[in-house]
């Protein structure tokens, strides 16, 4: 199925990881906005925070970005999502918005969200392939849950 929203979506994240963060987070607001007048469903909506949390500038419009992201993948189906792309599960999505979640906590201070969240995403890694996803998200349980331990707030090194 041709997806003229994800089209975009993946165009401005990677201008984002190119280093245009102001200019992929405008873009993906006004595609945030688009969707929620009618023009997507709750996969849009949730692959749209999602992606829009990592390029907040303030801790805590991440974590409402994240909360956004989390709240949409109720109402995607595994069909809608394969629509997208053939390989795609719902529960796959759950580590790693799970994780957003209990690194946003972790980072503005509040520690017994994050080890709720992070225990959630760890519940849940079993829905992960042996694939470059898979190793990311899993490197960046394995971060989250080492700053846990050590009690910092501190950002992730490479994350």
């Amino acid at each position: 199925m041709e997806d003229d929203v994800m089209a975009r979506v993946t165009a401005a994240v990677q201008r984002g990881q190119a280093g245009e963060r102001a200019s992929a987070r405008v873009e993906l607001e006004t595609m945030w906005t688009e969707v929620e007048r009618g023009g997507g469903d709750d996969f849009h909506r949730c692959v749209i925070a999602h992606f829009l949390a990592d390029l907040q500038e303030n801790q805590q419009d991440e974590l409402r970005w994240d909360e956004r992201a989390l709240a949409a993948v109720d109402g995607v189906t595994d069909e809608r999502a394969q629509e997208f792309d053939g390989s795609l599960r719902v529960r796959g999505f759950m580590p790693s918005l799970y994780l957003s979640l209990a690194d946003d906590h972790r980072r503005l201070g509040d520690a017994g969200r994050a080890r709720e969240f992070f225990e959630k995403a760890r519940a849940t890694a079993d829905a992960l392939g042996d694939d470059a996803y898979g190793g990311l998200v899993k490197g960046i349980l394995d971060k989250v849950g080492r700053a846990l331990a050590e009690g910092s707030a501190e950002p992730l090194p490479d994350r």
